[in-house]
């Protein structure tokens, strides 16, 4: 196999926005089918993007012997449903982040990757900012003794009038299949699974595994404002701030410090498809070096490395399945430490839902 014959599930903005390109423009995947509810939505996207096929029941999708993975391009609630299934038809699966809202569903999940012998990949898709990447070797290869880690990932009240003038308009439709109730409506809830998600895992990416948290969280002027300390298994310090929405611009990166050279390095809002600017600086030389980073499309970068692994046995590059549960993890600890006041909360010890 040259290329891999991906099927998507959910034709609604995170596919049209990222996905159904990504499989266009991917070096070794196309867009072998399409699936969804909404039977005027499915008949519009697959007008657009020419999928081999289009289905509105899953269970017909992953009955073709053609296909090999599925993009889980659905609401939250749906991620582990979908993506069980997916394993028992005998696909690979890419699921967008969070891979689920409860630790038990994660590790639900996880018996059925190991039983099922397959790929799961958790759609943390800044792990193929080609610039991050930059620094994660640099932290891996020769920063040595890691110290300190300070990230940040604030969204903005300006970030929909930036993407609105940059990205097409949606196509939506009334009948679209949705989780029951709102899961908007839980700020606390929706707020962390949307963005803490990605916070929490640009920090693992970089500083690995989060053991302990401490959190605060201040809720003023409609502004949601958690600070976490975390504790890593490497003995670094850490900070991250999660604020939705800063009176300002996009405002995302991080700072980190180590025995021979730091990085500070700013991102950019994902749906510009800008690779982050980082500077590494090396103690040994005093000089500071900046990855060109061209290829911003993470999206594509991270099918393209998922179809890797499956076809050519490669290592996984992204989130696996272990790394989504790590996550869910951390915002389940963040959570219960902000309703105990600011306790020390260790990830071990979690259970139940974000």
């Amino acid at each position: 196999m040259t290329e891999l014959n991906v099927g998507i599930l959910g034709c609604g903005p995170i596919a049209q926005f990222a996905h159904f390109e990504s499989c266009v423009k991917a070096r070794n995947a196309r867009l072998h089918a399409i699936c969804d509810a909404a039977p005027d939505l499915l008949e519009r996207m697959r007008a657009t993007y020419e999928p081999g096929d289009a289905y509105a029941e899953y269970d017909e999708m992953l009955a073709d012997p053609a296909l090999d993975a599925v993009i889980i391009a659905t609401s939250d609630a749906f991620h582990v449903p979908a993506a069980l299934r997916a394993l028992e038809a005998g696909k690979h699966v890419l699921c967008e982040k969070p891979i689920g809202v409860t630790v038990e569903e994660g590790e639900a999940l996880a018996a059925a990757v190991r039983a099922s012998g397959k790929v799961l990949q958790v759609g943390h898709m800044k792990r193929f900012d080609p610039a991050l990447e930059a620094a994660r070797d640099f932290v891996r290869d020769e920063m040595g003794e890691i110290i300190a880690l300070k990230a940040w990932y604030c969204d903005s009240t300006h970030r929909y009038t930036n993407t609105d003038a940059i990205q097409p308009k949606p196509i939506l439709s009334a009948r679209a299949r949705k989780p029951a109730g709102d899961p908007k409506a839980d700020k606390r809830q929706y707020y962390m699974l949307a963005h803490g998600s990605h916070l929490v895992d640009t920090a693992r990416f970089l500083c690995g595994e989060i053991t302990a948290v401490t959190a605060r969280l201040l809720e003023r002027a409609g502004m949601w404002c958690w600070f976490v300390e975390t504790e890593f298994a490497n003995g670094a310090l850490g900070h991250l701030d999660l604020t939705v929405a800063v009176r300002m611009d996009w405002h995302e990166g991080f700072q980190m410090y180590g025995e021979n050279g730091s990085i500070l390095a700013k991102t950019f809002n994902p749906w510009y498809f800008r690779s982050s600017e980082v500077q590494i600086f090396h103690e040994k030389d005093a000089t500071a070096r900046v990855p060109l980073a061209a290829d911003g499309h993470f999206f594509r970068r991270q099918l393209e490395g998922f179809a890797d692994t499956i076809l050519e046995g490669a290592p996984m590059r992204g989130a696996g399945v272990a790394d989504g549960i790590a996550s869910i993890r951390a915002m389940t600890a963040i959570a219960s430490s902000v309703r105990q006041g600011g306790a020390r909360v260790a990830l071990a010890d979690v259970t139940g839902a974000v």
